[in-house]
């Protein structure tokens, strides 16, 4: 663990500069306005939307319109898109750019859910070199007629024998994207085990100076972040589950960038606050209370882990259906519990277990896009969260 301190460099994606260079990782379910808007109040940085299909954007279903808002305080407004198709992808960010929606655009390559991967799409998709190049040619040309950004995120590969981040950043780099953010892991990894670091580092190595490269991957406490760049020498990094139920580290990142020691370690009683605000955050998200408390619920295990809450007391937070019941159930806490330490830090939610990643049949056979799976990725993006 690194022990010295020092102020980072500002990141600069595209016209966008980040004295605090940290990206909130795109999660389905989670990174929604409410929990950027909550995430924002505690730090600095750049807080990327839930993913939103392409091809439900252009549709203009309901989710997707909802997905694709932001707070009129929010800037820069980040969406993350996924996508199969060149001329649908580059349909999105043109609409994107037309409409003025965005500040900075995403392409996801780095989903490891097999109802994705199975259609190739996801972290399966850059092994098609051609398909890959495709997109992320043209999704670059739509969003530089705006003066828009546009980054990646994608894994190292599908399994250690079938590796695909150092062909895909060098595609990306060459096709003008302004960053590439790798996870650390393969779409066999899934969240199990520790993230290979050394991946970050050989991107980085491969890609130079050229283009800013962000690590993600076993970032959970401001040491975590300040280690990764040192180890590795990328630009930024990306925090994912590491900020679930814990939205205060970016403001531990903000001041171990900085080169301040200080760190926050909430009570019980500031925690308590906190899930009040991000309710509240959440109805005026929702605009529908029962929906948001709902919504809310999965977040109350991982905003309480660590501090010495009953059984009882857990079922009942994880069943709140209105704002004045969270009330109530928060106030019956014993509020006075200082800050637990190890037990309140470290991953969120389940890693899962290595698994073979699901696939079309023959997908791995060769690098290039062949017919007999254009009709398979027509549907590559129906069923799929974001629209």
């Amino acid at each position: 663990m690194t022990e010295t301190l020092a102020p980072a460099r500002p990141l600069q994606i595209g016209p966008i500069t980040l004295d605090t260079p940290v990206e909130l990782a795109p999660m389905a379910g989670i990174t929604n306005a409410a929990f950027r808007r909550l995430c924002r109040e505690y730090g600095a940085g750049l807080y990327v939307s839930e993913m939103i299909t392409s091809r439900a954007l252009l549709e203009r279903t309901p989710e997707s319109m909802r997905l694709v808002e932001h707070a009129d305080d929010e800037r820069p407004r980040s969406v993350q898109l996924y996508g199969v198709d060149p001329a649908t992808v580059a349909a999105a960010v043109r609409m994107l750019v037309d409409e003025d929606r965005a500040d900075h655009i995403d392409l996801n390559f780095g989903c490891p859910v097999p109802k994705v991967t199975r259609r190739g799409g996801g972290s399966a998709l850059p092994w098609k070199l051609d398909l890959f190049t495709a997109i992320v040619r043209a999704a670059v040309t739509e969003a530089s007629r705006g003066g828009i950004p546009l980054t990646i995120k994608m894994r190292k590969g599908i399994d250690d024998d079938h590796l695909t981040f150092l062909d895909a950043g060098r595609i990306a780099r060459d096709a003008g994207v302004a960053a590439v953010a790798l996870h650390a892991r393969t779409a066999a990894d899934f969240y199990s085990g520790t993230a290979d670091w050394e991946a970050i580092s050989a991107l980085k190595d491969s890609l130079g100076d050229t283009v800013p490269v962000l690590g993600n991957g076993d970032i959970f406490s401001a040491e975590d972040a300040v280690d990764m760049m040192a180890r590795t020498g990328c630009d930024g990094v990306v925090v994912g589950r590491g900020c679930q139920g814990r939205p205060w580290l970016f403001a531990d990142l903000a001041a171990a960038f900085a080169g301040d020691p200080t760190r926050i370690k909430p009570g019980l009683r500031d925690v308590a606050r906190t899930v009040y605000r991000h309710a509240e955050l959440m109805i005026e998200h929702y605009g529908d209370e029962r929906r948001a408390m709902r919504d809310i619920r999965k977040h109350m295990a991982w905003y309480f882990k660590g501090y010495t809450v009953g059984g009882e007391a857990r079922r009942g937070l994880a069943l709140v259906s209105t704002l004045g019941e969270l009330r109530d159930k928060l106030a019956a806490l014993d509020l006075d519990q200082g800050y637990p330490a190890e037990g309140a830090e470290g991953p969120r939610g389940r890693a899962g277990s290595p698994k073979r990643p699901a696939l079309p049949d023959g997908w791995l056979n060769e690098r290039e896009l062949t017919g007999s799976f254009r009709d398979l990725l027509s549907t590559a993006e129906l069923g799929i969260s974001g629209g």
